[in-house]
């Protein structure tokens, strides 16, 4: 997993976002409350520690709540990362009648109750420290900045990890 496989979930990510605000208009007011998209879980342990290996890819995109309009936790999109040195989605039966070329990418959201300039970083690990649930699952492994591009590459979670907080 290097830089150019967060560069590739950026644009997934986005075109995710599109989609999105496209079917769900009441959700515009969001469009501009990105903290911060952060690739999580296995695939991000495997950017940090190289061995973990890469089953599906989760890819968070973290919001600042807006009061009074649900963000709902539950929306769940997929998309296909495309031919890769990760390989493809081996489950044979389709996801929402799509067949994968490459591995699956689970794109999932959470607001969060911060203000829209409280900084990505703070705001994300604050979240998995002080919530059970998903934080709770999200904190086992790690979670590695895609955007904004002055974290694209940062290791976000775990903080203490020894893995370089630069881009590789």
């Amino acid at each position: 997993m290097t830089v150019e496989h967060l560069k590739r979930l950026d644009k997934i990510a986005k075109q995710d976002h599109q989609d999105m605000f496209a079917k769900n208009p009441h959700l515009g007011v969001y469009r501009d409350r990105i903290l911060l998209v952060a690739l999580c879980q296995g695939a991000a342990l495997h950017y940090v520690n190289g061995t973990n290996g890469v089953k599906d890819i989760d890819v968070y995109t973290f919001y600042a709540a807006v009061p009074g309009v649900m963000l709902t936790p539950r929306r769940h999109g997929v998309a296909d990362f495309g031919e890769s040195e990760f390989g493809y989605w081996s489950k044979e039966k389709p996801i929402r009648g799509k067949r994968f070329v490459g591995r699956r990418v689970d794109l999932l959201q959470r607001s969060l109750k911060v203000p829209p300039d409280a900084d990505p970083a703070n705001a994300v690990r604050t979240w998995l420290q002080t919530k059970s649930g998903t934080p709770e699952f999200l904190r086992r492994k790690a979670v590695v900045g895609i955007w904004p591009r002055k974290y694209l590459g940062t290791v976000i979670w775990p903080v203490d990890s020894p893995a370089s907080r630069r881009p590789r």
